[in-house]
C-alpha cells in the first residue's frame, strides 16, 4: 500500500525510537556503570535483559501482526515502555533495575514489530526503511551532541528521562497517525498468507542479521570504554560518537539511491566483511586516528546491509512477518553482545572482542553465501521491482 506523508512519518518515529539501542548503547553502557559503580558485565546483564524481553516480545507478534490493529497496540506498546524507563530514571536496586530493563524491552519490542510489519507491507518497503534509517541517522546527530552533556550535567539519571521522553512521543504520535489500513486488513486477503510457512531463504537472512545485529552491539557497547582505556581523552571521544552520527546519514542515503543498481545478495555477503575489518581496527588500534575512523564507520556496515536485506525479505515474504520480526533479529543479536562482550573484556582485555567478531562475521558469510548461491532470480528481481520512484 502506498502511505499518506503522516503515516509514514508515524512509521519512522516508531522505527527511531524503537531502536534507541542501536544509537545509544555506548551511553546506556556508561550511565549504568557510572550510576552503580557496576563492572562491564554487571551493566551488559541490564541491556541485556532489555533486548532479551524485546526479542521475546516481538517473535510473540511477528506472526500475528497481520492482523493486529495496529494503531491501538503500538501506542500502548510505547507508554509502557516509557514508565518503564522513568522508573529506571529513579530505581534504587540491581533487581529492580533488572525488572524495569524487562518491561520496557517488551514494550519497545511489540511497537517497534508493528512499525516494521506496517513498512513490509507498503509499496516500496526498501525505499520506507531506507527513510527511517536516515531518520534514525539525524537522531543519533542530536542524541550524542546534547545527551552527554545533560549526563555530565544532572547525572546518568538523565539517560532515561530522555529515553521516557521519547516513547511518550513516539506514544503521541501512533495514537494519532499510524496506518490505519494496515488495521483494516481482511482476513480473506490476508489469512491465507499469514499461514503459509515462510521460504527457507528467509531463514538464512534471518540468521545472517541476527549475526550481524551480535558483532554490532559486542563491539558499539564498548566503543567509548576502548577510547577511554587507549588514553584518549574523554572530549576526543565524545567527539567520535557524535561523528557517528553524521557518518550514519550516509548509509540510508547510499541504499536508496543503490537500490536497483547493487545486487542485494552481493551486499548481503560485503557487510559482514567490512564488519570484521572495522572491528579488528577499534579493538586493536592504539592510536586514535584508526580508531576514529573506525568507530565512526562502524554503524554504517549494519544500516547500509540490513536495508538490502529488509527490502529482501519483504520479496520474500509479502505477508510482513519476516520483517514484523526485525525487531526479535536484530535485539536477539544485541541481547547477547553486551554481555559477552563484557565478559570477555573481563576476562581478556578488549582486544578479544576483534577476535570474538571475526569468528562471528566469518559465520554470518557463510549464511549469506547460502542466499545469494541459491537462487539467481533473487538479483534479478531487483531491490524494488518494477516500482515507481514515487511510492514510499
Amino acid at each position: 500500500m502506498k502511505l499518506p506523508r503522516t503515516q509514514a512519518a508515524a512509521l519512522i518515529v516508531a522505527h527511531v525510537v524503537g531502536m534507541i539501542d542501536l544509537v545509544a548503547l555506548p551511553l546506556w553502557i556508561g550511565a549504568l556503570m557510572n550510576r552503580f559503580g557496576w563492572n562491564p558485565a554487571e551493566a551488559g546483564f541490564q541491556v541485556t535483559a532489555y533486548l532479551t524481553c524485546a526479542v521475546l516480545a516481538s517473535a510473540w507478534l511477528a506472526p500475528r501482526s497481520p492482523r493486529i490493529r495496529g494503531r491501538r497496540a503500538a501506542t500502548l506498546s510505547y507508554l509502557v515502555a516509557a514508565a518503564a524507563f522513568g522508573g529506571l530514571a529513579v530505581a534504587p536496586s540491581f533487581a529492580l533495575v533488572a525488572a524495569l530493563h524487562v518491561l520496557a524491552g517488551a514494550g519497545v519490542g511489540c511497537g517497534l514489530s508493528l512499525a516494521h510489519g506496517a513498512i513490509a507491507r507498503t509499496a516500496n518497503p526498501h525505499r520506507l526503511f531506507a527513510c527511517a534509517h536516515l531518520g534514525l541517522g539525524l537522531f543519533g546527530i542530536a542524541f550524542f551532541a546534547l545527551t552527554p552533556l545533560a549526563i555530565e550535567q544532572f547525572g546518568p539519571a538523565a539517560l532515561f528521562q530522555i529515553f521516557c521522553g521519547l516513547c511518550l512521543l513516539a506514544a503521541v504520535v501512533n495514537a494519532v497517525a499510524f496506518p490505519v489500513a494496515d488495521d483494516r486488513a481482511t482476513p480473506a486477503h490476508a489469512a491465507p498468507d499469514a499461514r503459509q510457512p515462510l521460504d527457507k531463504r528467509c531463514g538464512w537472512i534471518i540468521g545472517g542479521i541476527v549475526l550481524m545485529a551480535l558483532n554490532q552491539a559486542l563491539v558499539f557497547s564498548f566503543v567509548e570504554r576502548i577510547g577511554v582505556a587507549r588514553g584518549f581523552a574523554q572530549s576526543h571521544v565524545n567527539a567520535v560518537l557524535v561523528a557517528c552520527g553524521f557518518v550514519n546519514l550516509l548509509p540510508p542515503l547510499a541504499a536508496a539511491l543503490l537500490q536497483r543498481r547493487l545486487r542485494a545478495t552481493t551486499v548481503a555477503v560485503a557487510g559482514p566483511v567490512a564488519q570484521i575489518v572495522l572491528a579488528l581496527v577499534i579493538s586493536q588500534s592504539a592510536d586514535f586516528a584508526p580508531y576514529a575512523l573506525a568507530t565512526a564507520c562502524w554503524v554504517f556496515a549494519m544500516i547500509f546491509t540490513h536495508t538490502f536485506l529488509f527490502g529482501l525479505l519483504a520479496r520474500l515474504d509479502p505477508t510482513g512477518r519476516a520483517n514484523a520480526s526485525t525487531p526479535a533479529m536484530l535485539m536477539s543479536g544485541s541481547a547477547i553482545g553486551p554481555l559477552l562482550g563484557g565478559l570477555l573484556i573481563v576476562r581478556f582485555g578488549f582486544g578479544a572482542l576483534g577476535v570474538a567478531a571475526t569468528v562471528i562475521g566469518l559465520a554470518c558469510v557463510m549464511l549469506m553465501r547460502r542466499v545469494r548461491d541459491s537462487d539467481a532470480s533473487l538479483d534479478a528481481t531487483g531491490a524494488g521491482a518494477a516500482q515507481s520512484p514515487g511510492q514510499a
